[in-house]
């Protein structure tokens, strides 16, 4: 069969769950996941693979096992959309129609954006938890002192917050190893700010005073030479004497003509670049001007696409002014299912709609978390039960439980079962 009513791209979280749930209102749809992937992972743990407390293994599982019931897998990889014919093309089962698409295939990795990373990610000073988590781990126990740099790039990423996560754990590591006093230990940012709700950065900005962590803001990476153990940053704030003003010798930065910075690193954690898939991004249904080029260009509301009435998309890969989280897609999916059924249904949209809500566990050391929930326009969002447990913009120990053991109960036996 190549005709589905609804066929969704991506067997990731955001596929899985609104194939769930929308099994889980009808059993009569016929809905088919284009995945090539036999493996699913629950990636938020790894920031704690990544710090040696949670075991990699845990968070990789059989993808069979979620794909849900009488839904069809189709192992294969999408090659391109052709929206105008209701058509996905695959790179082995050929032309897939469609009466409706969901089009979550997540982002990939992309370091060869940022010259001389692919090469510095074979040494063994330079890890990230995106690609390799049990590889930071390593890292960080061969550390013997020195500028320990942390950083991200100026591409949209998933989960924004961890880059700083494992930051604070690999700060505390330093601490329990008897280390931290020899090392330098730096936060370089594109961002304005450490983070953009302000409950959650009064917080986390109290943290890095108090730690003596080095918060360097408006520092965009743009090469990084692993034989030298340099990394090249541009400062990307109009006020150039700031630039200057703000260089400390003592971690040894370099100012080269008036706008790039050098520093040298003995550890580098970096997010590498990411983007949408390529079939994405050469497919009509993604942006092809402006910020949010490459990525599906939907509604930010009903997360329906504002050029083709019947593809959504979800997920990493939409165009939404908001962090790309798996919290975020817990309060996605269910605003694309409702939305699905009630056009077949009824011909229009649910009334539910999506505000923007994401989340970010904060992990500031082992046994403590800051859990930061935001809609749009950075808008604090805070679980209202949890708020009146706890304060949640606080470091709480029951927070780390939540992280570390409530989540990922939650994601594989809830959210991938269309239950949360």
């Amino acid at each position: 069969m190549n005709h589905y009513q609804v066929l969704i791209i991506g067997g990731g979280t955001a596929g899985i769950t609104v194939a769930a749930q929308l099994r889980k209102k009808d059993k009569n749809l016929q809905i088919a996941i284009i995945e090539p992937s036999e493996k699913h992972y629950y990636q938020p743990a790894w920031t704690l693979v990544g710090a040696g407390t949670f075991d990699f293994k845990d968070t990789e599982r059989e993808e069979k096992n979620y794909i849900p019931k009488n839904v069809t897998w189709i192992k294969d990889s999408a090659t391109d959309i052709i929206p105008e014919k209701n058509t996905v093309k695959t790179a082995e089962n050929g032309d897939i129609i469609f009466d409706y698409l969901v089009i979550a295939p997540g982002l990939v990795m992309a370091p060869e954006l940022l010259p001389g990373l692919t090469e510095a990610m074979e040494k063994d000073n330079v890890c990230s938890n995106y690609t390799d988590p049990e590889k930071t781990w390593k890292v960080l126990q061969n550390f013997k002192g020195g500028n320990a740099v942390f950083t991200q790039p100026t591409t949209p990423i998933k989960c924004g917050g961890a880059p700083q996560k494992i930051m604070y754990l690999a700060e505390d590591y330093f601490r329990k190893s008897d280390i931290r006093e020899k090392t330098n230990v730096i936060f370089a940012t594109p961002g304005t700010v450490i983070f953009g709700v302000p409950d959650f950065a009064k917080t986390l900005n109290k943290i890095i005073i108090d730690r003596d962590i080095i918060l360097k803001t408006y520092y965009a990476p743009i090469k990084i030479d692993g034989e030298k153990q340099e990394i090249t940053f541009r400062y990307i704030n109009s006020d150039i004497q700031e630039c200057a003003k703000n260089l400390r010798p003592s971690i040894g930065e370099e100012l080269f003509g008036d706008t790039e910075i050098k520093i040298k690193y003995d550890m580098l954690h970096i997010a590498p670049p990411q983007q949408a898939p390529a079939f994405i991004r050469n497919s009509e249904v993604s942006l092809k001007e402006g910020p949010n080029k490459g990525w599906v260009d939907v509604d930010v509301n009903t997360l329906r696409h504002l050029r083709f009435p019947n593809i959504f998309a979800l997920g990493d890969v939409a165009a939404l002014p908001t962090a790309k989280t798996g919290a975020a897609i817990r309060k996605q999916a269910p605003v694309v299912s409702g939305n699905i059924l009630h056009l077949i249904k009824n011909g229009d949209l649910d009334k539910n709609i999506y505000e923007g809500y994401s989340s970010c566990p904060l992990v500031t050391g082992y046994g403590k978390m800051v859990l930061a929930e935001f809609k749009y326009n950075n808008v604090r969002d805070s679980d209202p039960l949890i708020s009146k447990l706890v304060d949640t913009s606080k470091e709480q120990y029951s927070m780390w439980l939540l992280k570390k053991y409530g989540l990922p109960i939650m994601y594989w036996d809830m959210m991938l079962k269309g239950r949360a």
